[in-house]
């Protein structure tokens, strides 16, 4: 079967329940690809998230709740809900939310990204259950729709979460 690439854009989010598709973000830095999977219903989704938290600039969240990991989880959660998947079946796996070299000193974006996104799944009950993230190298990531398996890329190494 030929695949179909469905390109997740930074502050961007995407679903699919086709078997065909994989969905992909590339050059995840500090921020965290959070991908999503219902593996009964095989509905599948992926978020490239920049910040932490939408309370940092709400105006700008108004304009793309995808910048942020509260905002952007609650529109992909949702989306996935109303095309059928069950929250209580839906498998969560991040990758991103590494130390790169821009932005002030000591503001350590990454892991504040990757606190957000543990301590918010866990207010809704829901646990990562496969993660790759910090170091200090670039990750592309994919979810492939038809099994709901995720591959992490990064420094021509391939590894499955």
């Amino acid at each position: 079967m030929t695949k179909t690439r469905i390109v997740v854009n930074v502050s961007d989010a995407k679903v699919s329940d086709n078997p065909s598709d994989v969905i992909v973000t590339y050059s995840l830095g500090s921020c965290i690809g959070v991908c999503i999977y219902d593996i009964d219903r095989k509905i599948g989704g992926m978020l490239h998230y920049q910040l932490p938290d939408s309370q940092m600039n709400p105006e700008r969240a108004k304009e793309n709740p995808f910048m942020y990991a509260d905002t952007g989880m609650k529109i992909l959660v949702d989306k996935m809900l109303l095309m059928g998947a069950n929250k209580k079946r839906l498998q969560v796996k991040i990758a991103g939310g590494a130390a790169m070299d821009t932005g002030p000193k000591g503001f350590d974006i990454g892991k504040r990204n990757h606190l957000a996104i543990r301590k918010m799944l866990w207010k809704n009950g829901m646990l990562i259950s496969s993660e790759d993230v910090g170091g200090s190298s670039p990750r592309n990531l994919y979810i492939n729709i038809e099994n709901g398996m995720v591959t992490v890329r990064s420094n021509n190494l391939e590894k499955s979460l």
